[in-house]
Parts: C-alpha cells; structure tokens; sequence
C-alpha cells in the first residue's frame, strides 16, 4: 500500500513539475552558436557628419519624416509620431497601455543599395537584464532585424545580442560600447538582382558596429528593391541620432 501510494503520489505531481522545470531551464543557444568575443570597440561616441549626396533621415532637430506603425493589437492605432525630439537625438516614447512592441518609420522608402549609418544609445541608467535592458530594433525590409541592445556585461543569447541579425546570426565579435554612450552602426546594402521575377543573384549584407566588422556579406534571396527604415519600440528608452543614408550600387567600406 506504501509503494502504491508513492506511485500515485508521483503521478499526480508529475504534470506540474514539468512546466516548472521548462521555466527555469536555461535557455538553449539556437544552432549551437559559439559565443562571439568581446573586442574593443573603435568610435568614441563623436557624430560622423553625412557624405555629400547623403539622404538625411534624421539631423536631430526634425522628425516630420516619421511615423509610428501600431502593433496590430494596440489599442491606439495613431500614426502620430510621439517619440522625444531633443537635444540632437530622438527617444522612443511607449503610448500609455501599450504592452507590446511597435515601429517607428520613414514615410518614404528610401533604403536602395547603399550605405545606412545609425548612431544609438541604451539608458545609462540600467534597468533589467538580458533581452529587458536597452532593447529596440533596426528593421530594413527584406533583412531579419538587426538587434539593438545593451550588451556591456549584459549576457543573453548570442543571437539576441547587439550586432546580431536577431535568431538568424550573431555577430562576429562583440564592440559594445557601455550604457549611455553613443555607438553607430554602419549597414552595407548591395540589393538582389532580378530577372524574369526571379532572384538571379541574392541580395548582401555587411554590417560594422563602432567601426569593428561584425556581420559580413550575408547573402539574402529577396528581390526587395527599395524599403523604408523602421525603429523598434521595445518599451525600453533607447536613442538615435544622426541617420542618413547614401545610396548607390558600389559604396565603399572601411
């Protein structure tokens, strides 16, 4: 009867035990990533002034050219564009209520082949940790998005962390700069070729993050020609400045 009792017993226990155990587990590197090495980073926090010929999409002073894009379940579906224009940059701004993530982006497209240059900051006040600290987002259509986030002394996965295409490739290394300082990202865009309808020849992508090559030649088959460029409110109060956009079909690299 003893015996009986303690089978029953496990039994029972059994079903809730389970999803206890999932919760705390640790959570598993996706592909078996190796853990990208930390290097030191090599921007020092100093605006890099737009080529000539450049599109300006942000200058610091003028966000008329943006819009917000509602998650499809928010309540308030408003285009207007709310986040914090000030000192020379802009801050996301989460709506009251708003429990999921939304966009902010271009209302033009003007993301071709070319060169996309983005300075961003997390809060230097740290709050969380992991995927809650510093989060947001660069989204170019046809890409996976490229991850912003605090990633000084700040361990996730390693296809989470900044500088990666996020659940698609970590960064070569990691060049973090701390929390509160300016960090740039320097995105290299050679669109597909088309013909006939069809990808002949895959888009590609480079990416350097504080001047340090963390993501090279990554091949895409999209046939997306031109695209808006969309920010990611992550309820967190991350900053950008300074965002331009050169285009061409050859551009050179550092």
């Amino acid at each position: 009867m003893k015996h009986t009792l303690i089978l029953l017993a496990a039994l029972l226990l059994a079903p809730i035990a389970a999803p206890l155990a999932a919760q705390t587990a640790p959570q598993a590197q996706p592909q078996n990533w190796s853990e990208p090495p930390v290097v030191e980073p090599k921007y020092d926090g100093t605006l890099i002034p737009p080529p000539k010929g450049a599109v300006v999409l942000f200058d610091g002073k003028n966000a008329s050219g943006w819009v917000a894009i509602p998650n499809k379940n928010d309540t308030n579906q408003s285009s207007q564009f709310i986040w914090k224009v000030e000192n020379g940059y802009m801050e996301v701004v989460t709506p009251p209520g708003a429990r999921e993530q939304r966009l902010a982006g271009t209302k033009e497209s003007p993301i071709t082949s070319g060169h996309l240059h983005i300075e961003w900051a997390t809060p230097a006040q740290v709050k969380g940790t992991g995927q809650g600290r510093g989060n947001s987002g660069v989204f170019i259509e046809g890409f996976p998005e490229l991850q912003v986030l605090d990633s000084f002394n700040n361990p996730t996965y390693f296809d989470g962390q900044a500088a990666a295409f996020y659940k698609n490739r970590p960064p070569l290394v990691s060049a973090c700069r701390g929390p509160g300082l300016w960090q740039c990202y320097d995105i290299y865009l050679q669109r597909a070729k088309v013909a006939g309808g069809k990808v002949v020849q895959p888009s590609v992508i480079t990416v350097y993050h504080n001047h340090v090559l963390v993501q090279d030649h990554l091949t895409f088959s999209n046939a997306i020609q031109t695209s808006t460029l969309r920010l990611q409110d992550h309820l967190n109060p991350v900053r950008f400045r300074n965002i331009w956009f050169m285009p061409g079909e050859t551009v050179s690299q550092p």
